[in-house]
């Protein structure tokens, strides 16, 4: 029986033995000792956004290149190659095609719209290299979903929260893209049109315990209409030098298990993914606790939205993972059940079974 909102607060709020019961719980949903990742290259197209969230260290005001051009992102994608990469992670800030530095060298590089640079780099990334594109873009309208599908193995966005009280609070209140409204209609679309997605949750930036059971019974929701969503990130808030939450208090480890066991509890159909490089010393806690994929690891890149913490080496993840009793295994960037002409397009089927032949 599926759990209801009075149970989802009760497992958020557990103390002390009941803990290890809630992680027990969780791990019974767990089909296999396998713990997944996927080896990948992040490629941050702009870091110019309109939102300016009170966590954030990815955007930029100004940056003398406001794009990365499509001869350095090749360059990049080559190298990832050569380091056995299998995803191209495409980010960029939401809505950066609106700003004057972005809108002036998209024109310059003979392109309207990100959208429209985004698709051109996918494109190139299936015909030039091995690597599977996967784009992290913001919201997008649903004509723009279909056209990426053509050429992307997944997409991803973070709900973050589905609370619209936090539009008001420093977290949001100058990042008009965070309401929940549009990020919800966006995975939506995204159902609607069959794509294999990733989201989540960013933890401690100012919800309640309520607001948290209510993000992830939206996400349940969305899941059980269109069953595209292949993975859930539970990230936790980290405070840095500088940005306007700095002074603002980390979600603690054990307020962060319980997040993670309750959303395996919630999601025994998804993979449930906790960030290493921010909880370095404490990540194999979370693999008790019922997660089951690492997410993308680079061996060459830094992770732009959290550059102060860098990946862990492949082989470190690996003893980390055995140590917890678990198995290490590499995916791609679509997870196994997505891998048909239902969810991708001709295209990215036929890059993707050459992978397969090759894992």
């Amino acid at each position: 029986m599926r759990p209801s909102k009075d149970d989802l607060k009760k497992y958020l709020e557990y103390e002390g033995i009941q803990i290890l019961d809630l992680m027990r719980k969780a791990l019974k949903q767990q089909k296999e000792k396998t713990i997944t990742y996927s080896r990948n290259i992040f490629i941050p197209v702009t870091r110019l956004c309109r939102n300016r969230c009170g966590y954030c260290t990815f955007r930029r005001d100004r940056t003398r290149q406001p794009i990365l051009t499509p001869e350095d992102i090749m360059r990049r994608l080559k190298k990832a190659e050569s380091y056995g990469c299998k995803e191209a992670l495409f980010t960029f800030g939401e809505a950066a095609d609106k700003l004057e530095p972005v809108k002036d060298q998209l024109e310059k590089l003979g392109y309207d719209t990100m959208v429209d640079y985004i698709y051109h780099l996918c494109h190139e990334t299936l015909k030039n290299t091995l690597l599977l594109p996967h784009t992290n873009m913001g919201i997008l309208k649903f004509k723009d979903l279909k056209m990426l599908k053509e050429v992307n193995a997944s997409m991803g966005l973070m709900l973050e929260t589905s609370s619209p009280r936090l539009m008001k609070t420093i977290a949001h209140k100058e990042s008009p893209g965070k309401d929940p409204k549009l990020r919800i209609k966006t995975i939506e679309d995204a159902g609607k049109l069959r794509i294999p997605f990733t989201t989540g949750l960013l933890i401690g930036i100012g919800e309640t315990i309520e607001e948290r059971a209510e993000s992830l019974l939206e996400l349940r929701r969305i899941q059980d209409k269109y069953g595209h969503i292949q993975e859930i990130i539970i990230q936790n808030f980290r405070s840095k030098p500088g940005i306007p939450m700095e002074d603002h208090p980390e979600p603690t480890l054990l307020e962060m298990i319980k997040t993670v066991a309750t959303t395996k509890i919630l999601f025994p159909d998804v993979s449930i993914q906790v960030p290493p490089n921010l909880n370095k010393e404490t990540s194999e806690l979370f693999l008790l606790a019922g997660a089951d994929d690492w997410g993308g690891i680079s061996p060459l890149s830094k992770d732009y939205v959290n550059p102060e913490a860098p990946w862990p080496e492949i082989g470190e993840l690996e003893r980390i993972t055995r140590n917890a009793g678990f198995k290490l295994k590499e995916r791609l960037p679509v997870y196994p059940k997505f891998i048909s002409e239902y969810y991708l397009s001709e295209r990215v089927l036929e890059r993707v079974k050459v992978h397969l032949d090759m894992l």
